[in-house]
């Protein structure tokens, strides 16, 4: 994790950058960020990303998302199911708000300009500073697997990521701002050693988004069976709501660390309703659990139904959703291939 004073100075660093897109200087910033195609995507992408992704996009700012397939290889032995992931992806952002024309929508593995990156980028770093990262850390412990070449190298593949389409902003939470800090010496370190302006500064964009935690007050995962997918109906929202774990007292309290399951109720009932977590529970008071699940099941499928109404119109086109990804695709290789010219150049290798 990032020192308090980093956290503070990239905190001052998001509010300026906000204020200036909400005072209409959109031309400044191309955004980029992304998701690993290993599931389906759920609330806490939902209410942690993509609604900041649309905000972005319908203010002006040039914005990019890529679907990371090759970084599912990080830290997992097979691709299976990959490609309905990808194109499951493409309909949640669509349903989502996320409008091709104004957002590219990309894969890795078809744009091999902006992979090819990762050569020039590998000798600006150092092994101990690819090391050093947290999340590099944390996602080899969470998978149990070896450091592979791919996982130590997930943070310059990232930069890779954003430097080919020129992005200077990524909305992030606290945790990811070590990828960027890497991503911005990356940058940096090219441009002076050969004397260029090749690449722009780039800035971690935090979002204030609440962390929305699984039903059961861990993290919000798939592999934990806590997360409603979006891709879920209301019915099987309902039961997924229902099967979770409370605990035996009546009366409904907002208390995170005592009374995990019912707090992560509440917070999904909040966010979802724009009400204080707290003065839910004391509306509910001695309802229960049962109540307290009747709440949450309304709010979450009330709020996500014009979103599901969508996500079933497009998963009905999928030569539409085919024709996202491949228009995006020839986008993203466009830059790439522009962007790599300008690094060969740049280092004089250019023929």
């Amino acid at each position: 994790m990032p020192n308090e004073g980093s956290l503070d100075a990239a905190g001052k660093r998001s509010e300026r950058i906000a204020a200036d897109i909400k005072a209409g200087n959109v031309d400044n910033y191309t955004m980029l960020t992304g998701d690993r195609p290993t599931g389906r995507l759920h609330l806490g992408h939902y209410f942690g990303t993509i609604r900041e992704r649309v905000r972005l996009q319908n203010a002006g700012v040039n914005t990019n998302i890529v679907i990371a397939d090759y970084q599912v290889i990080t830290d997992r032995d097979t691709t299976e199911h990959i490609q309905d992931n990808v194109y499951n992806m493409v309909i949640d952002y669509l349903a989502c708000g996320i409008e091709p024309d104004k957002t590219m929508i990309f894969t890795h593995s078809a744009v091999p300009a902006e992979n090819q990156l990762m050569l020039p980028f590998l000798s600006l770093v150092s092994e101990a500073e690819l090391e050093r990262n947290p999340t590099v850390k944390a996602e080899q412990q969470a998978s149990g697997h070896a450091l592979t070449g791919l996982l130590l190298t997930y943070p310059v593949h990232q930069a890779c990521d954003i430097l080919f389409c020129k992005g200077n902003i990524v909305p992030v939470g606290r945790d990811q701002l070590p990828h960027i800090e890497t991503t911005a010496k990356i940058a940096r370190r090219f441009n002076e050693r050969f004397h260029c302006h090749v690449f722009p500064e780039v800035t971690g964009l935090l979002t204030s988004t609440q962390l929305l935690p699984g039903l059961d007050g861990r993290k919000m995962s798939k592999s934990y069976g806590n997360a409603i997918a979006l891709s879920m109906t209301a019915k099987e929202t309902a039961k997924l709501i229902r099967k979770s774990k409370t605990d035996s007292q009546r009366t409904i309290t907002y208390d995170p660390i005592s009374r995990p399951g019912v707090s992560a109720l509440l917070t999904t009932a909040g966010i979802c309703t724009g009400r204080d977590p707290k003065d839910i529970a004391t509306e509910i008071g001695d309802g229960g659990a049962g109540q307290l699940k009747r709440y949450t099941t309304e709010a979450v499928n009330n709020y996500f139904a014009p979103i599901r109404e969508r996500r079933a119109k497009y998963e009905k086109d999928m030569d539409y959703v085919k024709d996202v990804l491949h228009e995006g695709n020839k986008r993203a290789n466009e830059i790439a291939q522009k962007t790599l010219y300008e690094v060969r150049e740049a280092m004089g290798m250019v023929y």
